[in-house]
């Protein structure tokens, strides 16, 4: 499959995105967190670009292969915080919006609220949104896995 555009990032858009990215990253909300929610929703996506980019973004911070491989199983692993279980049922919740879906339930939003100060729950929340949007991106551009940003 080939990518349906090739050309570069209108640079208004891209300075926007950078902006958006600095503001999450800058939450204190812990890095590891913030590209496991990464990881988790372009898998559930099926964006293979940002799960490329996200694995490889993710080593640099220090997560192992171990965790890496099994982001897909977290509730069936012993490998994640209770922290991190939170984060990725919010960003599960958040990503699975299709008809039926139950979205974001309390139970789930006051399991994230525990473990998370209100700055870092909106970083994590822009984090989400901001995977999904690349996610769709790619998706409808074709754009291939092997790019990092």
């Amino acid at each position: 499959m080939e990518a349906r555009m090739n050309g570069p990032v209108n640079a208004d858009v891209l300075t926007g995105i950078q902006h958006l990215m600095k503001a999450i990253h800058g939450s204190g909300a812990d890095p590891l967190v913030l590209e496991l929610v990464h990881l988790r929703a372009s898998q559930i996506n099926g964006c293979s670009p940002c799960v490329f980019a996200g694995v490889e973004s993710a080593k640099k911070h220090g997560e192992t292969d171990e965790r890496l491989h099994n982001v897909v199983t977290w509730r069936e692993t012993p490998f994640f915080s209770e922290e991190e279980r939170a984060a990725l049922a919010l960003t599960e919740a958040a990503t699975r919006i299709q008809d039926g879906a139950p979205g974001v339930t309390d139970e789930i939003w006051d399991a994230a609220a525990d473990h998370f100060d209100e700055k870092q729950l909106s970083a994590i929340i822009m984090n989400i949104a901001m995977t999904n949007f690349f996610n769709r991106i790619n998706r409808a551009t074709r754009e291939q896995a092997g790019k990092t940003w």
